[in-house]
């Protein structure tokens, strides 16, 4: 709890309520420390299930990099989740080829999305 309190209060972190109509249907963290050069990075974007493959996570993601710049972001996701995986790729995200294995069921891939890279 100490932790998620803690990132509420930086001054960095964005908050978003991604909704259809009233309605909420997830969310989005964005860490955008306005420094020249530096990522800005996704962490976390949900979806409620009964709303996923409908598009909204990609035009969410979309709007957050409109509203934070275009260039230079990245996030990690679980590799064996291969909807996340999809999305982000399709989204002109690109794995840099790290991991981290987290357990024998859980690992991390990285991606990043760059300028020249925008779909």
């Amino acid at each position: 709890m100490e932790k998620v309190e803690a990132r509420l209060k930086q001054d960095f972190t964005f908050y978003y309520f991604i909704c259809i109509g009233q309605q909420k249907v997830g969310a989005v963290r964005i860490v955008d420390k306005k420094e020249s050069g530096k990522n800005k990075r996704i962490s976390p974007i949900f979806i409620l299930p009964e709303f996923q493959g409908k598009g909204i996570a990609q035009k969410a993601i979309q709007l957050c990099e409109e509203m934070h710049g275009n260039g230079n972001w990245e996030l990690d996701t679980i590799l064996q989740e291969p909807k996340n995986c999809h999305l982000y790729e399709k989204m002109g995200y690109l794995q840099t080829g790290k991991t981290e294995v987290i357990n024998e069921r859980l690992t991390l891939t990285f991606y990043e999305k760059r300028e020249a890279d925008r779909i």
